[in-house]
């Protein structure tokens, strides 16, 4: 597993997830994840399945690839 990359990843959840002024609970109730597993992500602690990354990018009302192209904008 990448750390820096899952933190990074993390990092953006946590962005997109602030902007809509979510809790990590409601995102992950929206989501249909547990909440801890969500912490569990925005630290980076998670390395995270594609079929989570969709359920959590439907639930920020965004697109996987959006997720991605701020994964790449932090990593330059």
């Amino acid at each position: 597993m990448n750390i820096e990359l899952s933190k990074a990843f993390g990092t953006v959840v946590r962005e997109r997830r602030t902007q809509l002024k979510l809790s990590q609970e409601e995102l992950a109730h929206q989501a249909g994840l547990h909440r801890t597993y969500i912490g569990m992500i925005e630290r980076g602690e998670k390395n995270i399945a594609l079929e989570n990354i969709h359920k959590i990018s439907t639930a920020l009302k965004t697109s996987i690839s959006d997720l991605f192209i701020q994964l790449e904008k932090s990593q330059s």
